[in-house]
């Protein structure tokens, strides 16, 4: 049986070799910076703002 070459066979090898590691990428420094010590102030200050008064 021979392979047939499809538009959906090159979509999805081009999303799982391709995209899924590069998102993968983009999510894990996303996390990062959220989570990275320097951020801290800024988040807790952002945190209280629909508490605060003016």
């Amino acid at each position: 049986m021979k392979a047939i070459l499809t538009v959906h066979n090159l979509a999805s090898d081009l999303v799982t070799t391709i995209w899924t590691p590069v998102f993968v990428a983009i999510f894990l420094a996303i996390i990062a910076y959220a989570f990275w010590p320097r951020n801290k102030a800024v988040f807790d200050k952002a945190a209280h703002l629909p508490l605060r008064e003016e």
